[in-house]
């Protein structure tokens, strides 16, 4: 059990790194002359100088207050530590969205223990607002000023919003179970990357349904979620903490409907 002490310089480490996160990445951000790597030859998975320059910003910051602590980011990979504790790190989850300069991608921070994540932010650099949550907290701070998140309440899937970055997800078999939800929902929304998860704790949609994704990607959104009332599984309702296939859910009513008809 963390001391309210250990618990304020988690956070306080958090904001830092949120901090420089902005720096870094607001300084290429809708650059004319903004270029990109591919790290997937079969696809276009790209990767930009702001990427690398993010994460090594907070790798700075981690070496520094809390060098015990180990890392697994998704640009420079695992650093091992001794606390018990584990920084993972998305510097710019987005980085397709990042490169068409929309506002939609974010930088993913959160801390877990053996047990998973228990506290995350969510952080859109451009837009100055910060999804928080974790340690019984759960706020927005950005344009329209501090406010706590709360999901939405059940309703019925004929009623609900959904979000996904792609609408080509996974493989043949998970595009044929995702469209069954999304045949059944009011409407359905294409790339938000982390920032749909954000929305979803903000009570602004219902569900975020996704496949194919890896560690960083998914538990600070699923800390700020938990936070906020919400829940996050995979697709058969277990844990996600690896990645793969996640749904995400503003209640467990609309959780359980989307879940059925994933598996129908």
């Amino acid at each position: 059990m963390l001391t309210k002490t250990e618990i304020d310089a988690i956070r306080n480490t958090a904001a830092e790194l949120a901090d420089a996160a902005r720096v870094a990445t607001l300084a290429h951000f809708r650059s004319v002359d903004l270029t990109a790597d591919n790290k997937d030859k079969a696809h276009f998975d790209p990767v930009t100088v702001a990427d690398r320059a993010s994460e090594q910003a907070m790798r700075a910051i981690l070496a520094r207050r809390r060098p015990l602590d180990g890392i697994l980011g998704e640009e420079f990979g695992t650093t091992p530590g001794t606390s018990g504790l584990t920084w993972v790190l998305d510097p710019i989850d987005g980085t397709r969205g990042y490169l068409a300069g929309t506002p939609t991608w974010g930088v993913l921070i959160s801390i877990a223990d053996a047990t998973g994540p228990i506290y995350g932010i969510i952080d859109q650099p451009y837009i100055k607002e910060r999804f928080e949550g974790g340690f019984g907290i759960a706020e927005v701070n950005g344009p329209l000023g501090r406010k706590t998140l709360k999901t939405r309440a059940p309703r019925s899937l004929a009623e609900a919003i959904m979000l996904s970055t792609f609408p080509e997800i996974g493989t043949a078999q998970e595009a044929t179970a995702f469209r069954r939800v999304a045949q059944e929902v009011r409407l359905v929304r294409y790339g938000m990357d982390c920032y749909g998860y954000a929305l979803l704790a903000a009570g602004q949609v219902d569900l975020v349904i996704e496949a194919g994704l890896q560690a960083y990607d998914v538990l600070a959104p699923l800390a700020v979620i938990e936070a906020a009332g919400g829940l996050v599984t995979d697709w058969q309702g277990k844990s996600c903490h690896q990645g793969g296939q996640v749904i995400a859910a503003a209640n467990a009513e609309i959780h359980a409907a989307a879940l059925a008809l994933l598996n129908a």
